[in-house]
C-alpha cells in the first residue's frame, strides 16, 4: 500500500532546459532525465517525447493511477488496465488547444470478479481523475472488461 496521502497543497518542480536546436531535457529530483521536442506535427524530430505526448500520457496515467486507488479501497480485485489514449489537438476559440482527449481502457479482471462494480469504478476514475479535471478540454471513456482464463493470469 502507498503512503497516505500527504495534505495540500503539494508542489511539483519541474525543470526543462533548451536552445535554439529545439531539443529539450526535463528533469525533476529523483527522477530520470527526459528528451523533448516539438512534435512532428509542428516540425519536430518524431523520436522524442512532446509535451503534447506527455500531457496525454499524463492524462491516461492519472486515469490508472485513480481507478488503483478506488478499486483498492472498494476492494474490487483485477489483474490489469491497458489503457490506449488519444487527445485531439484543433483550433477552438481562435487558439490551438486539446478540445478533447479519448480513453480506451481494457480492463482484465480474475475470473468471478464483478464487472458491473468495475465499470462503476472505471467511471468513477474518469470523473476524479486531477489531470482532467484540470484541463478544459472533456474527457470521453469506453471502458471494455476481460476475465483471466484462471486466476492465477
Amino acid at each position: 500500500m502507498l503512503d497516505p496521502v500527504q495534505p495540500l497543497p503539494h508542489r511539483y518542480d519541474v525543470v526543462a532546459r533548451g536552445g535554439p536546436t529545439g531539443l529539450l531535457s526535463i528533469a525533476a529530483k529523483n527522477l530520470p532525465t527526459l528528451a523533448a521536442a516539438a512534435p512532428a506535427p509542428f516540425g519536430g524530430p518524431g523520436n522524442v517525447w512532446s509535451p503534447e505526448e506527455l500531457l496525454v500520457a499524463s492524462v491516461a496515467s492519472c486515469f490508472i493511477l485513480t481507478f488503483d486507488t478506488i478499486a483498492e479501497l472498494s476492494r474490487l480485485p483485477w489483474i490489469e488496465i491497458v489503457c490506449p489514449a488519444e487527445g485531439i489537438l484543433e483550433m477552438a476559440d481562435g487558439k490551438r488547444r486539446f478540445t478533447r482527449f479519448y480513453l480506451r481502457p481494457t480492463l482484465k479482471l480474475p475470473k468471478g470478479a464483478d464487472a458491473g462494480k468495475a465499470e462503476q469504478l472505471l467511471r468513477k476514475a474518469e470523473e476524479r481523475c486531477l489531470i482532467t479535471a484540470s484541463l478544459s478540454g472533456g474527457v470521453s471513456l469506453a471502458a471494455s472488461i476481460e476475465f483471466a482464463e484462471d486466476p492465477a493470469s
